[in-house]
């Protein structure tokens, strides 16, 4: 519960970010109530998850679950700028996306194996489980922002494009149409970029490369979640990852 509204406030936080007007097919609440309701709202339910943590007791839980916290602020300044070394660039996006959405699962994933008092090794396991996982969703929702569309995804298409963020699709379309870069760098704010980068993601092997490497870390979870016992809610982990890569929105 606690993971969920961590969760749930970062996504009316980041509505107001990107001044969405909508979220899963609904108005938005900054787009129902106005930006100053909406972070207020984001901060109560943080609050609210602060409490329910407190009242666990438990130490090592209370530091992982703040960790996200950290993590969470951490990556979305990270989004606002880019590394000019385009070998740089898609190191910064992994290390971006861990902290702005694995971080959440994965820190989730080892509080419930603390909690369970599983042994080290096995809380390690519950951790790079999370991690890939997360990273492998984050990985997809980037690739379905070209090729899904609006009424499927419950929100505008390209949407990162339009912020000005360069996601693993562009970033891999950059290797093969390298004037994206000059692009990146100015956040695709002059007229013309955002159509060219989309038609440059279409025409290269970015979506590809995006799905093998969302397939290579679903790959990984599985490999980690399959070094414990098996039982009903372990095959439930294992299939998760398979699930979450074909989804549609």
């Amino acid at each position: 519960m606690i993971a969920e509204m961590i969760h749930a406030a970062s996504l009316v936080h980041d509505d107001v970010i990107d001044h969405a007007d909508t979220r899963r097919s609904k108005p938005s609440i900054n787009k129902l109530w106005g930006q100053r309701k909406a972070v207020l709202t984001g901060d109560y339910i943080l609050s609210q998850a602060s409490m329910a943590l407190a009242r666990i007791g438990n130490e090592k839980v209370i530091i992982l679950l703040s960790q996200v916290l950290e993590d969470l602020v951490k990556g979305e300044f990270m989004q606002l700028g880019t590394k000019e070394s385009e070998n740089q660039r898609f190191a910064h996006y992994l290390d971006k996306t861990y902290k702005k959405t694995a971080s959440l699962i994965a820190n989730s994933c080892k509080a419930v194996a603390v909690l369970s008092n599983s042994s080290s090794e096995i809380q390690e396991v519950a951790f790079q489980y999370g991690r890939n996982l997360g990273i492998a969703f984050q990985l997809v929702d980037d690739l379905l922002d070209f090729v899904s569309t609006a009424e499927v995804l419950g929100k505008p298409a390209a949407t990162d494009l339009k912020l000005g963020l360069a996601t693993a699709p562009v970033l891999f379309a950059a290797q093969q149409f390298p004037h994206l870069n000059e692009m990146i760098m100015r956040r695709f704010e002059n007229s013309g970029d955002v159509e060219e980068a989309w038609l440059c993601v279409k025409k290269s092997n970015g979506l590809e490369e995006t799905r093998l490497l969302a397939s290579r870390h679903c790959k990984e979870a599985i490999q980690q979640i399959s070094k414990l016992k098996e039982s009903d809610a372990q095959k439930a982990l294992v299939a998760l990852p398979e699930t979450m890569l074909n989804r549609k929105k």
